[in-house]
């Protein structure tokens, strides 16, 4: 029985692949979509300017058909739209196609987390493939869900690429067969330490996407070297650095809470909450970096290319801490199960 929910769950996880590789191409699609038709309205503003100049009486006979037909107005998905088209609905049908293969996607990615939970007859995250497989549904999940207060369907590429890339990883490189729980993991905090540490990568993870895209956004309206005609479309550097604290903030407060139950359960599986344990070390790390970019954007004004910088290094001591100290590290932490 147990060889058959595995079985279920690989099959599982690997169609979730599939339908997210879909729904990266069609994200890819979107943001195409988008910078076309940033260009088409820079070209069309070009011609309007153009035309006025020429003539100050065709400018005052045509202002008000101007002011009618070239009234730029912003679709759900960010897009401008003008012309006659703001008086019809959006129908970014990329996107929209993009988020239903996203949420097949999910659905069958928390199958694959659910089947292995019952054929391993616990919890499924106690080695690196499971965390893998937890975390990335997590971090689709909480994209998903933050849908419903913000739409970020601009970031739709970077996280199904990111759990695509995940997943691939995951499954070729660090695979094991469901094996007995080692005594140390026997523990109900397995299941509320490692879960909300999973839940909060979900949110750091977002605000990684943010930060990437702020940078580029601030390159474009500084006048430099970025042509993405997509960024036209989306929130400008501002708007998108302070979802990206709000989300950090969220992340930080499940991380510190997870750093504070690992000590407890520390102190019951091994006698005490502090041992200086490579783990230990980078989750504090972590946190710190987190602590120190809500505390110098709060109070010292860090604000701009600096800011986002230090969400994506912490988000990047996050893939170190679960990559190179889990495959490379040894201590009392190390059930990567390789």
């Amino acid at each position: 029985m147990t060889e058959t929910f595995v079985s279920y769950s690989l099959i599982a996880v690997y169609s979730a692949m599939a339908i997210y590789t879909l729904a990266f191409v069609m994200f890819a699609i979107d943001l195409a979509r988008r910078s076309a038709e940033s260009s088409d309205a820079a070209a069309a503003d070009a011609t309007g300017l153009s035309a006025a100049s020429s003539s100050r009486i065709g400018v005052m006979a045509s202002s008000a058909s101007t002011t009618s037909a070239a009234t730029t107005t912003l679709t759900r998905d960010g897009a401008p739209r003008t012309g006659t088209e703001a008086d019809r609905p959006a129908s970014p049908k990329y996107l929209r196609l993009a988020m239903a293969l996203t949420v097949i996607a999910w659905v069958l990615h928390v199958g694959a987390v659910v089947f292995r939970g019952v054929a391993a007859n616990r919890v499924p995250w106690a080695n690196m493939f499971e965390f893998t497989l937890t975390a990335t549904a997590l971090i689709v999940g909480v994209f998903l869900v933050v849908q419903f207060w913000q739409d970020l369907r601009f970031l739709g590429s970077f996280i199904t690429g990111f759990a695509l890339l995940a997943l691939g990883v995951g499954t070729s490189s660090f695979y094991v067969d469901v094996v007995p729980l080692p005594p140390a993991l026997q523990s109900a905090w397995l299941v509320i330490h490692v879960f909300v540490a999973s839940l909060s990568t979900g949110f750091f993870a977002l605000a990684a996407g943010l930060s990437i895209v702020q940078l580029m956004q601030a390159r474009r309206e500084a006048g430099k070297a970025v042509k993405l005609r997509f960024l036209d479309t989306l929130p400008g550097a501002e708007r998108l650095e302070t979802l990206a604290y709000r989300l950090t903030v969220v992340g930080f407060v499940m991380w510190t809470f997870t750093l504070i139950a690992g000590a407890v359960w520390a102190e019951r599986a091994w006698g005490r909450y502090w041992g200086w344990d490579t783990k230990e070390v980078w989750t504090f790390i972590i946190w710190t970096i987190y602590a120190g970019y809500i505390h110098a954007r709060a109070t010292r004004g860090w604000r701009g290319s600096r800011s986002a910088w230090l969400a994506i290094v912490g988000f990047a001591a996050i893939i170190f801490n679960f990559t190179i100290v889990n495959l490379f590290f040894k201590g009392l932490h190390s059930y990567s199960g390789l």
